[in-house]
């Protein structure tokens, strides 16, 4: 969940933000030819235009502050057209969106907490839709099709997870609680991308802070694993159901874009770095391994999606992807635990810091595959 995040300060925490970051960053490289420049600092967010042209654009982030960072551009109603994270101290990252005309907004997050540092971003004209060749349009439908498995999976547990919690069976609960998580996390990026319906399920204690209610998933967890009375959880239960049922019927019916499956994929391995390696997730339950596990699961599944493509325009990178994804898995799967993971809390510093040096090492040639499908 993006809405809010704390970068914790232990070691294994500021290794994994830290090491991920760089390893996605274009480092001190000048901005690509016509790319928008943002300059990032702890208090401003200066995007070089506030009006362009509707069609493919890049923006080019420069982080000159001291807080790590993160860079959207929002549609109405606060939906994620893009973003880029872990935005270390002195670093540039790039994001390629496709934006129709319209009204927008971009953001800084200093921190990567709260609404973020915002300004208006106009998109004028009419962009014929960039022709997609016959590998990519495939890639597209895949993985929607992968994006309506998962959800409907999502649908059926969230709804046993629902049921033992209203009956107060506490157990059972808890053993649900990270296998369903699985299904929502493997799809994040475009579950995330629906406005507040992301916070409401998926929301921290944080999100007090910015005026809303503490709900969803990680309000169940917080009972479940701290006091174990849940009797009083029935309506939050329900509420997280409906929002469930919502956001699948809007990631059902959303069309997916090259560019978008590219730029999720590394949404994902930013995922893992901001909360999963850090423990930041599942801060009572400690079952961040289940969710590191999906989001690896998610980036995989989109790279395979457009590898058809990148095998015709980048088979250099592929060969890389393939490696360093089975280098990932490698490491991960040297804390299984039965059918699940180990707990967060059973992992020493070095085992911690082994897990964001694979993540760091694979987000690389990830950060480079919407490089690769823009062309």
């Amino acid at each position: 969940m993006r809405t809010t995040r704390s970068v914790l300060l232990a070691a294994a925490g500021v290794l994994a933000v830290a090491g991920v970051t760089a390893c996605g960053a274009d480092g001190d490289k000048d901005a690509a030819a016509g790319a928008v420049t943002v300059k990032a600092t702890d208090t401003t967010c200066e995007v070089g235009t506030t009006e362009l042209a509707a069609g493919q654009i890049t923006f080019s982030v420069r982080n000159s502050g001291s807080k790590v960072n993160e860079f959207y551009v929002y549609a109405a109603g606060d939906r994620v057209m893009g973003e880029v994270e872990n935005i270390a101290p002195g670093l540039t990252r790039e994001l390629r969106v496709e934006l129709p005309a319209g009204a927008y907004e971009t953001a800084c997050k200093p921190g990567m907490s709260g609404r973020g540092i915002r300004g208006a971003l106009k998109v004028t004209g009419e962009s014929a839709p960039k022709a997609v060749d016959a590998t990519l349009a495939e890639a597209t439908a895949g993985y929607q099709r992968y994006v309506t498995s998962q959800t409907a999976e999502l649908l059926t547990r969230t709804g046993e997870f629902v049921t033992a919690v209203k009956a107060g069976d506490v157990a059972r609960a808890k053993a649900l609680y990270p296998v369903t998580r699985t299904y929502w996390e493997r799809i994040e990026p475009v579950a995330e991308s629906f406005g507040d319906l992301d916070p409401k399920i998926d929301g921290r204690e944080e999100v007090v802070e910015e005026g809303m209610e503490f709900t969803g998933f990680h309000r169940i967890e917080k009972d479940l694993w701290t006091t174990g009375d849940i009797s009083k959880d029935g309506p939050i239960a329900d509420q997280l159901l409906t929002d469930v049922k919502a956001i699948v019927a809007k990631a059902n019916a959303e069309k997916l874009t090259p560019l978008q499956l590219a730029n999720g994929a590394k949404a994902l391995l930013d995922e893992v770095a901001s909360g999963k390696i850090t423990g930041e997730e599942e801060r009572y339950s400690h079952t961040d391994l289940w969710d590191f596990n999906a989001n690896l699961e998610g980036s995989k599944a989109a790279i395979a999606a457009l590898r058809p493509a990148l095998e015709q325009r980048a088979p250099e990178l592929v060969t890389q992807l393939d490696a360093e994804f089975a280098n990932v898995e490698q490491v991960l799967g040297r804390h299984r635990a039965g059918d699940g993971w180990k707990l967060h809390t059973a992992l020493s510093t070095a085992e911690l810091k082994e897990l964001s040096d694979s993540v760091n090492a694979l987000a690389e040639p990830v950060s480079r595959v919407a490089a690769a499908v823009a062309r």
